[in-house]
């Protein structure tokens, strides 16, 4: 199922009662920085230097369409957090990478292929999935390993953290 409009996504997503949403958007600005428009701010977090250490490409938040990723993202994750669920922070981009599964700038159907052979079914295997569908299966996962001890969370508790998955060779399904 595919949401768009932010109601409908809250109206779901309240409805399904997960034990974990994992948002693919920044869900926090840089410490030191009042607002997203603000020019004289920093422009990354502590889980985006991590991420630059990790080696893992990325487009900051402060940059122009990450502007109003940031915002709807900050403000979906506020409301839901306001009804008591549990929200994190994911990228697939860098779930992918950790994970050695090709990004979606490789390829879609390399990706669709990739996340079937992980085993994952549904749509998955009955149709071509969209890029932000198979970012969504791939985020979906991150929470799952989140749940099962198999994530990490990047970033300063202070400032917003990211769940990434583990490297595989450091969890215990492999």
């Amino acid at each position: 199922m595919v949401l768009g409009a932010d109601p409908e996504i809250l109206e779901t997503v309240l409805q399904a009662r997960p034990e974990l949403v994992v948002i693919d958007a920044p869900l926090s600005l840089p410490r030191g920085r009042a607002t997203i428009e603000d020019r004289n701010g920093p422009h990354l977090r502590a889980c985006d230097r991590e991420l630059l250490r990790l080696g893992i490409r990325f487009f900051p938040l402060t940059l122009g369409p990450m502007r109003m990723l940031t915002v709807r993202g900050m403000e979906i994750a506020r409301k839901l957090r306001r009804r008591g669920l549990r929200v994190l922070e994911g990228y697939p981009g860098g779930a992918q990478d950790i994970l050695g599964i090709p990004r979606k700038q490789a390829g879609v159907p390399a990706l669709q292929a990739r996340l079937r052979r992980e085993g994952f079914a549904g749509p998955l295997r009955t149709r071509a999935l969209t890029h932000d569908e198979l970012d969504a299966v791939t985020i979906a996962w991150v929470g799952q390993l989140f749940l099962r001890g198999q994530a990490m969370l990047i970033g300063d508790p202070g400032e917003g953290l990211m769940v990434l998955p583990k490297p595989r060779s450091n969890r215990p399904d492999r």
